[in-house]
C-alpha cells in the first residue's frame, strides 16, 4: 500500500512559458522550484503523478550528519539550517525537529568506524558524541539491553514524509511558481544546441533551462537525450505501527532495526538498514560494471527480487516517443510490493529489541525504489554538451535529509547566486571515470 502522504492541489492551467521548468515532484525536484519561485523566477514543476509520492514519502524521515560521506557533508549540514526556517517561510509544519539520532552497538569494529568519523566531523565543526557503554545503555534504556558504545548527534533531525514534500509545493505556489500534477515530462526540444521547451503530456513548455530531478526515473529520461547516467534501483521494505509506545527515542538506530517517530499522530515506522531486494531491470544490466564495487560491498544485505521493476518501465533501456504515452504515464507512481518476509523479519526484530512496541499493531507496510549512483553521492549539475539541462538526482536513499541544500544549490547555480556549498563534487562528468574505489567510506 501507499505510504501516507498529504494532499496538494494542482495549478490548473499549464504556462505557455516559464524561466525554469522542474521535472520532478519530490524532495529535491519541489525544493528546487521552491527557492527558485522565492528568488521571483518563473517556475513550473511537472509531476507524472503525486507531489511526493514516491521515495519521498517511503523513507524513514531522518535529516542527518552523522555518518554522511565528506563530499555530502557540507550539504547536510546547510539543510539542517534550511528545514529549521521552512515552517517560518510557509506557515504550514513539515513536523521537522532536532531530536538528535541515537546509534547503539555492540559491535568493537563498528563503535571504531564511528569514532573515526566524529574525528573528521569536528575537522569541519559537526559535533558528534560518542558514548561510552554506561551512557549507551542510559539511552537505550527501552531496548533493557546493554550496550558497548554508540554515537549521540544532537543537531540531527527528523522531518515528517507524509507532509513535508507537498507543504513544499505549496509554498512553490505561494511564492509565484506553478505545480503540476498528473502531467508527465515526455521529452525536450533544443534550439541552437540549448533547451527550448519541454513538451509534456498535456502541452509544451517553453524554456531555457530544465532539471531534471526526477529520481528513480531520471536515468531513463537522461537516455532519451543521449545522456549516459548510470543509475540502480533497490526495493526497500518499511512497516508502521500504531501510536501506543512510550519511551522511545524519536530516532534510533542498531545493527538489528532502525525505528523512528512518524509524524504529529505519533506511531513509529521500523526498517532494518541497508536490507532490500534487488528487482533485475535492462538499466541494471545496462550498468552492470559501474555498480559491482557497490553491490560487492553490500552483498549481504541484499537479495535477490521479482520482475515488479522491470514491469514498472523506470529503468528501461528502450526509447519512447514524444506523441506517445511514456512509461512515466504507464506507471504514474511507483508502489512495488512490500517483501513479505522482510517486513515479518523487520517486525519480530522491533518487537524483541523494543518491549514497549508490543503494545502496538501494525497500520501499513509499503515499499519504495532507491536510486542511486556508483558512488552513492548524488549528480547535480549542468550535463556537459547540453546547455540548459540540469542534472539533481541520483540521491542514494540520502535525498529526503539534504533536499532542502541541494535544491538551494541548484537554485544558487541557475541564477548565478554564490552556491550554498561546493558544487564540484556533485559534478555529472565524474561518472566518466572508473567506479572502483569511488565508494563512500561513510
Amino acid at each position: 500500500m501507499p505510504a501516507p502522504l498529504l494532499h496538494v492541489e494542482t495549478t490548473p492551467t499549464l504556462p505557455d512559458a516559464t524561466d525554469v521548468v522542474v521535472i520532478g515532484g519530490g524532495v529535491v525536484g519541489v525544493f528546487t522550484a521552491y527557492y527558485l519561485a522565492r528568488r521571483g523566477v518563473s517556475v513550473a514543476l511537472m509531476e507524472k503523478g503525486r507531489v511526493g509520492a514516491e521515495q519521498s514519502s517511503r523513507n524513514w524521515g531522518w535529516c542527518r550528519q552523522q555518518n554522511r560521506d565528506a563530499r555530502e557533508l557540507p550539504m547536510a549540514t546547510r539543510s539542517l539550517d534550511l528545514w529549521e526556517r521552512l515552517s517560518g517561510e510557509i506557515g504550514e509544519d513539515p513536523g521537522f525537529r532536532r531530536c538528535g539520532l541515537l546509534y547503539l552497538s555492540n559491535d568493537a569494529a563498528e563503535i571504531a568506524r564511528w569514532a573515526k568519523w566524529r574525528d573528521f566531523a569536528a575537522s569541519v565543526g559537526v559535533t558528534t558524541h560518542m558514548l561510552g557503554e554506561a551512557e549507551a545503555c542510559e539511552r537505550g534504556g527501552a531496548t533493557g539491553r546493554a550496550w558497548k558504545g554508540g554515537v549521540f548527534s544532537p543537531s540531527d533531525g527528523i522531518a515528517d514524509p507524509s507532509r513535508a514534500v507537498p507543504i513544499v509545493a505549496r509554498g512553490i505556489m505561494k511564492a509565484g511558481g506553478s505545480v503540476h500534477q498528473m502531467c508527465a515530462a515526455r521529452g525536450i526540444e533544443t534550439s541552437g544546441g540549448r533547451v527550448s521547451a519541454v513538451i509534456t503530456e498535456k502541452g509544451t513548455i517553453r524554456t531555457r533551462t530544465v532539471v531534471m530531478a526526477g529520481g528513480a526515473w531520471a536515468s531513463s529520461f537522461c537516455r532519451q537525450l543521449g545522456i549516459r547516467f548510470p543509475q540502480s534501483s533497490v526495493r526497500s521494505s518499511i512497516l508502521a505501527v500504531s501510536p501506543h509506545a512510550t519511551g522511545l527515542p524519536d530516532a534510533l538506530h542498531t545493527a538489528d532495526i532502525s525505528v523512528t517517530r512518524r509524524g504529529e499522530a505519533g506511531g513509529h515506522t521500523l526498517a532494518i538498514s541497508g536490507r532490500a531486494s534487488v528487482d533485475p531491470t535492462p538499466q541494471q544490466l545496462l550498468y552492470a560494471r559501474e555498480f559491482l564495487p557497490m553491490f560487492a560491498r553490500r552483498w549481504r544485505a541484499l537479495r535477490p527480487g521479482g520482475l515488479g521493476g522491470w514491469r514498472a518501465g523506470h529503468e528501461t533501456a528502450a526509447r519512447w516517443r514524444l506523441d506517445q504515452p511514456t512509461p512515466m504515464e504507464r506507471h504514474r507512481i511507483l508502489d512495488p510490493r512490500p517483501d513479505p518476509r522482510l517486513v515479518a523479519e523487520t517486525h519480530r526484530r522491533a518487537l524483541a529489541l523494543l518491549p514497549a512496541l508490543r503494545a502496538t499493531t501494525v497500520t501499513a507496510s509499503w515499499a519504495g525504489y532507491i536510486d542511486s549512483t556508483p558512488d552513492g553521492v548524488p549528480a547535480i549539475g549542468e550535463v556537459s554538451g547540453h546547455p540548459g539541462f540540469i542534472l539533481a538526482a541520483g540521491f542514494s536513499g540520502h535525498g529526503f535529509g539534504i533536499g532542502p541544500g541541494a535544491g538551494h544549490l541548484v537554485a544558487d547555480l541557475i541564477t548565478g547566486e554564490a552556491p550554498l556549498v561546493d558544487p564540484r563534487p556533485y559534478h555529472p562528468d565524474r561518472f566518466g571515470e572508473s567506479a572502483w574505489g569511488k565508494v563512500a567510506d561513510f
